[in-house]
């Protein structure tokens, strides 16, 4: 068996920042202390503003349920990490993924952002 093979990927999924602030910090407590990369990662996270993991899981889901057709898991945890305060904050980040999403619908996000930020 090579030990330098690359591990097979099973799955890739998004993850908010609160997640992964949380896995940091869990593989720190486990390790002692965090590797290089690692050790950068947390201190980036460490700038920003995130959520609780429950709230963000639970805005996440909220945003889910709501149904809207063109948004994806990665446009959800992007919202949930950035959280925007107003419809223009949220045109513009969805912008970048050339996603155009109905007034209604952004404002339903926004609705659901601030009641939890």
């Amino acid at each position: 068996m090579n030990i330098l093979a690359k591990p097979d990927i099973i799955e890739m999924n998004p993850i908010s920042s609160s997640e992964m602030k949380d896995e940091l910090k869990k593989i720190q407590k486990r390790d002692g202390e965090l590797n290089f990369r690692a050790n950068k990662a947390m201190e980036y996270l460490d700038q920003f503003k995130t959520l609780k993991k429950s709230d963000a899981k639970s805005l996440i889901s909220e945003i889910e349920s709501m149904g809207i057709s063109r948004i994806r898991l990665e446009h959800i945890v992007k919202i949930v990490d950035l959280l925007p305060q107003s419809v223009e904050d949220l045109k513009m980040l969805m912008g970048g993924y050339n996603v155009t999403l109905p007034k209604e619908s952004m404002e339903q996000i926004i609705d659901a952002v601030k009641k939890v930020a």
